[in-house]
């Protein structure tokens, strides 16, 4: 199908499985377009009742590769080529596209950057729009744009050695495909503002703790076991008393949501400062404190 997962079919069931493991299953520029049409086109074929979604190798996601943002010191500027990949130049023109979207540099560039950055939220937003629930099954690291989509699924169970992490403060900037508007949603909000402003690791036992997963399970076996049981579990339910119990519980909890997003992208646009995720970058990398300026002061009027 692609490169970075691979779907599953049996019956009603979906299952849609991480398989970029020697890359700790990075998310690429084209990534996210996959997951979206593929999401959508389970939802609109409407035979499948369940999805869910998993992973190969030693961690669930490490969320968006830090070469995307790294890679040069201003955003239209070529990446290296990646010879791992077999597809290298369809990649680097997917990354080259992304570059130019983080510009921020002139009004016309801001009003482009808030548009491409709605079509990237909507590609998890896929999940929390489909017609089926999804159950997201996480091992090891659940890393930055990793926990965006896992906080747009319906339910997530992890591994004993699983643990979730709002990484993008590390880098520099706010987290902006929709943990933020979520995660609030799903722990205490205390929790999740502690997790957002520090980049803490939340391990499983503490993440079963505040809600953020609902089981934990001894190792990857037993938590894929587990999600497909529980799978099967819904998908025995009516397919209309569970989608509408989806969209009932969806519209419950979204009174804001839309609004919250919306208002991201221009937030983030506004904000977005390339120089300043390079110093936290190499600073997160050395080990060292960051050296970042002071905010402008307000204007007294």
């Amino acid at each position: 199908m692609n490169d970075y997962f691979q779907l599953h079919r049996d019956g009603s069931l979906a299952h849609l499985q991480l398989n970029r493991p020697e890359r700790m299953n990075t998310m690429a520029p084209d990534f996210f377009p996959a997951l979206r049409d593929t999401v959508r086109a389970l939802q609109d074929e409407g035979s499948t009742r369940v999805l869910v979604v998993s992973s190969t190798g030693k961690h669930f996601s490490a969320g968006m590769a830090l070469d995307v943002f790294a890679g040069a010191p201003r955003p239209a500027a070529a990446p290296a080529p990646d010879r791992r990949d077999p597809n290298g130049e369809a990649q680097r023109e997917a990354i080259g596209a992304l570059m130019n979207m983080l510009d921020t540099s002139t009004p016309r560039a801001r009003l482009s950057f808030q548009e491409s950055l709605r079509r990237l939220i909507d590609c998890f937003s896929a999940l929390d729009e489909a017609r089926f629930p999804v159950i997201c099954a996480v091992q090891g690291g659940c890393i930055g744009g990793a926990l965006d989509l896992a906080t747009a699924c319906d339910i997530r169970v992890c591994s004993a050695d699983a643990f979730f992490t709002v990484q993008e403060i590390h880098i520099g900037m706010m987290a902006d495909l929709g943990v933020l508007q979520r995660l609030a949603k799903i722990v205490p909000p205390g929790v999740a503002r502690q997790m957002a402003y520090t980049g803490e690791r939340v391990d499983a036992k503490r993440a079963l703790e505040v809600g953020l997963v609902n089981a934990v399970l001894p190792d990857a076996g037993a938590l894929l076991d587990h999600a497909m049981s529980l799978a099967r579990q819904i998908a025995a339910k009516s397919p209309l008393a569970v989608t509408g119990s989806k969209l009932a519980l969806n519209h419950a909890r979204d009174d804001g949501t839309a609004a919250a997003l919306a208002q991201m992208a221009v937030l983030q646009s506004a904000i977005f400062d390339t120089t300043e995720m390079a110093e936290a970058i190499a600073a997160w990398k050395a080990k060292r404190e960051g050296e970042f300026a002071p905010l402008t002061p307000i204007a007294k009027i």
